[in-house]
């Protein structure tokens, strides 16, 4: 038996589950809520996983391995079938097309486009990721694509770039030789008698 098949037999929508009805009912007086306590009172609430204080299972168990997963690039996606359904022959399609479309919520994300479907009509697409399929279909129907430039990714120079400061070098000139004049030698030119 599937869950579908249950449904169609005990109905789609769970039943409320009625509280404060009496003692019969099995959540009467304290409605399920226990006896004092912060739990009892309205307007409590605890975050997920807090138990109570002590040190929590996901810091008790010890940390492995690395994942990418927060460096992972997240993309709008489009399929060609939703090209041909929203733009005319002709058209040049970027993000801001897509948005005024309603294809892509925003440019904040790149857009990537893909394949599922299939074109008949000449567009001119400009989008940062194609699939290998999307540009051959789109390419097949006369179309063209270009792929936007990725920006370029910040990151710290750790020379200290235009501030970093060079170290002051006295400019050391080679020292011409000096030069001494040169004297006669000395003669001892004693007349003899």
């Amino acid at each position: 038996m599937m869950i579908h098949e249950i449904t169609e037999k005990t109905g789609k929508y769970k039943a409320r589950k009625r509280i404060g009805r009496g003692r019969g009912s099995g959540t009467g007086k304290t409605s399920g809520r226990g006896h004092k306590g912060a739990g009892s009172r309205s307007g409590y609430s605890r975050r997920p996983a807090f138990e109570g204080g002590q040190m929590p299972y996901f810091r008790r168990i010890p940390k492995r391995g690395f994942s990418n997963a927060a460096f992972r690039t997240e993309y709008h996606i489009v399929n060609v079938a939703a090209l041909q359904n929203c733009f005319e022959a002709g058209a040049n399609v970027d993000a801001a097309a897509l948005v005024e479309a309603g294809l892509i919520r925003n440019t904040k994300l790149p857009v990537k486009v893909l394949a599922h479907g299939d074109i008949t009509i000449k567009l001119n697409v400009t989008a940062d990721k194609f699939s290998g399929s999307a540009t051959s279909k789109i390419e097949t129907a006369g179309g063209s694509v270009t792929i936007v430039e990725p920006k370029k990714k910040w990151t710290r120079d750790y020379s200290g770039g235009d501030k970093a400061k060079a170290p002051k070098v006295a400019a050391k000139t080679p020292k011409a030789p000096e030069v001494s004049e040169t004297t006669a030698p000395e003669t001892n030119d004693e007349s003899t008698d």
